[in-house]
């Protein structure tokens, strides 16, 4: 009788025990199931930190192409136009200069709002986009690209059908495109520039 209740204390005292072993079992579960949930949070939100530029070695030097030759083929239509037109109705160099980086900024603003217009929102909204997007791009663009063209002698009085004319634009152009991909590419690291156009792409 002895043995036998030592027994069967023994077989309740080990049941007793069952639950609090699966509990612990349990809760240990639920540390690895948060620590996996922590890891992935913090691994997600890494990415998306890299995604997104949080530091300029992290941009792609595609992406500040891309943004630069944007802003390029704005330039370079505004530019053309208002070389062409500056010449044809005989206006002074100043003017001439004026005029071109005025459509400069019209022609690389409306090819950025035309990308955005694409996605749903007002003009209003896709004018306040171009104008965060493009204006330190084209600023710097258009003093370098109308430097270089005054700088360059008899380029701007050579006349359309000049090869100097010509040469000198594209020659203005290249030093615009390769001074300002690297700023491009720090405005996007940083958030700003052509990093808030993404969003609606």
């Amino acid at each position: 009788m002895d043995h036998s209740s030592h027994e069967h204390h023994a077989v309740q005292e080990h049941t007793g025990h069952e639950p609090a072993a699966q509990e612990h079992a349990g809760h240990e579960h639920h540390q690895m199931d948060h620590s996996a949930h922590g890891m992935h949070d913090a691994q997600s939100g890494h990415g998306m930190h890299g995604m997104h530029g949080g530091s300029g070695g992290r941009v792609p030097w595609s992406m500040a192409i891309q943004a630069t030759l944007h802003c390029l083929l704005g330039c370079a239509i505004g530019e053309v136009l208002g070389m062409i037109l500056g010449t044809a109705l005989g206006l002074h160099n100043a003017a001439t200069v004026a005029l071109s980086v005025a459509l400069a900024f019209v022609f690389g603003y409306a090819l950025t709002m035309r990308g955005v217009l694409r996605a749903g929102v007002d003009w209003r909204t896709a004018l306040k986009v171009a104008l965060a997007a493009d204006t330190v791009s084209i600023a710097v663009m258009e003093i370098l690209d109308n430097t270089v063209m005054v700088t360059v002698p008899g380029a701007m009085d050579a006349g359309l059908t000049s090869a100097l004319f010509w040469g000198a634009l594209a020659f203005s152009l290249l030093v615009a495109f390769l001074v300002t991909t690297p700023v491009n590419r720090w405005l996007i690291s940083r958030g700003k520039g052509h990093a808030v156009v993404h969003q609606y792409h």
